[in-house]
């Protein structure tokens, strides 16, 4: 029988816990980078932080503004994932970001004070103007990202942000937008935020030569079958150079080993592993078998919870709903407090 989770936004408690804001983008669905860059560590927050995650379907439009479709498409989609890996919307508030206009609000106060030019010097969005050659063809709202990620932040008065090590540079600027408005009004309106690394802030993609990319075919979805785990896994990069079981074999770099750092339960036997690799007298098909099983494990109940959670897209609109309600509550909140610091709170 499917899980129900009958809940309502005062059975969440809040008091003296750190509050925590993560979230993805809605334009497709998750992969083995999201669990173990931040779905992994988002369960085990949940049980001692005040934890609010985000579908930022609005920030998806950023770089699909003229394909809609792919990012409503997958709102429902994140959210099953969410659920599968065991988010509980008991203990984490799912919320959707187009649904709170406080968040919009916030971004155009921070946009009054931040340059084009120093949007532009953020490394994390120069990096991804490359990586999409968006050359002089720049959406607004791509560039204004790191605005609407500070009105996300801030919006929720939180403090600990999960993130990879690329997106330091994205809390910077958040931190340095909250200083400003701080420093305008004259009193703290804002929080700062700090991050908070995960145990493996980047994972590979199977090829070990692109970004992750579901169009690219070198991920492994959170719901792929056990042909697809076993296919990608047999295709991964390993050391070009171990030609024969009995040759010396390189660990680093190689995604097979990467990944069984990220994903075997037993260490120890990962490194004996690696060990006998570098010696001589282990070949890839072997290491590739262990993996495979260690992902087919991993996988398998998470696939199977994701299916009846799908069946039901009924209680998933719900979870996002009852959210989304109550962090409608909390972001209307700061806008309040931002407006009566500006005197802008006339009536």
């Amino acid at each position: 029988m499917m899980k129900t989770f009958p809940f309502t936004a005062s059975d969440k408690t809040t008091v003296s816990k750190e509050k925590i804001l993560t979230g993805d983008r809605a334009t497709g669905q998750l992969h083995l980078g999201h669990y173990i860059g931040s779905l992994q560590q988002r369960v085990h927050l949940q049980e001692k932080h005040d934890q609010t995650i985000l579908v930022a379907d609005m920030q998806g439009l950023t770089d699909n503004g003229n394909n809609p479709q792919k990012v409503s498409s997958n709102i429902l989609n994140v959210v099953a994932d969410y659920l599968a890996v065991g988010i509980d919307p008991m203990k984490t508030t799912i919320c959707l970001q187009s649904a709170l206009p406080a968040l919009a609000e916030l971004t155009m106060f921070y946009s009054n004070i931040v340059s084009i030019a120093r949007l532009e010097r953020n490394p994390t969005v120069k990096n991804e103007i490359q990586n999409k050659a968006f050359g002089r063809s720049i959406p607004a709202g791509f560039l204004t990202y790191p605005i609407s990620q500070a009105a996300d932040i801030t919006a929720f008065r939180a403090t600990l942000i999960p993130v990879g090590d690329d997106q330091l540079p994205m809390l910077e600027q958040s931190n340095e937008i909250v200083r400003k408005m701080n420093n305008i009004a004259k009193e703290n309106i804002l929080v700062e935020c700090k991050p908070l690394l995960s145990r493996v802030p980047r994972l590979p993609s199977t090829d070990g030569k692109n970004k992750m990319s579901k169009s690219m075919g070198n991920t492994i979805l959170l719901d792929s079958t056990p042909k697809i785990i076993s296919k990608a896994v047999k295709s991964m990069y390993t050391d070009p150079n171990h030609l024969n079981i009995e040759d010396p074999g390189q660990v680093e770099g190689n995604v097979v080993f990467t990944y069984l750092d990220a994903f075997h339960s037993d260490q120890n036997y990962v490194e004996q592993l690696k060990q006998q690799y570098r010696d001589g007298g282990l070949g890839d098909g072997t290491t590739k078998k262990i993996l495979e099983e260690c992902l087919q494990d991993l996988l398998e109940p998470i696939r199977s919870r994701r299916t009846d959670y799908m069946s039901d897209k009924a209680q998933l609109i719900e979870i996002i709903k009852e959210g989304t309600l109550k962090a409608r509550e909390e972001t209307e909140q700061v806008v309040s407090d931002v407006k009566s610091a500006f005197g802008l709170a006339i009536f």
